[in-house]
């Protein structure tokens, strides 16, 4: 055990955060995701949902601070740019944690899919609800 991480973060995602180097993208994904076909590197978070997998991430992983939208959600399907609570949680947890406005952009299912194909590694969750999908941008310390 380690003093000051969040109990979700085990020596699996812990190493596959620290590996992650700025602007490489980690994929946190809901339960119906198709996470293995997606990865190349899959760490699965069981029993976590997507606000509890953002806290404990956030909590080791600065966002970058020089790309427009380091947090990018999925979109709905058939209401393009519509926010789900879902995105507005996430959101609110990311700006929390990162104590600064943070710009969400969104992609639609089919270009999120291309992107989370690209990540350095997809985080499977347990979130239930449809689009609870987010790309992060991990940035550097200090900034």
């Amino acid at each position: 055990m380690l003093k000051g991480l969040d109990p979700l973060i085990d020596a699996e995602l812990l190493f596959v955060l620290a590996a992650m180097g700025h602007g490489d993208e980690l994929a946190v994904v809901d339960a119906n995701f198709p996470a293995v076909s997606f990865s190349r590197r899959l760490v699965r978070l069981s029993g976590a949902d997507v606000n509890e997998a953002m806290r404990a991430v956030l909590s080791v992983l600065p966002l970058d601070t020089v790309v427009d939208e380091p947090v990018v959600a999925m979109e709905l399907a058939c209401a393009r740019g519509e926010m789900r609570p879902v995105h507005l949680e996430v959101h609110a947890v990311c700006e929390e944690i990162e104590g600064r406005p943070i710009t969400m952009g969104s992609l639609s299912r089919e270009a999120f899919y291309g992107r989370a194909r690209q990540a350095f590694a997809v985080l499977a969750t347990s979130e239930q609800r449809p689009y609870g999908c987010f790309l992060l941008t991990k940035g550097v310390l200090g900034a």
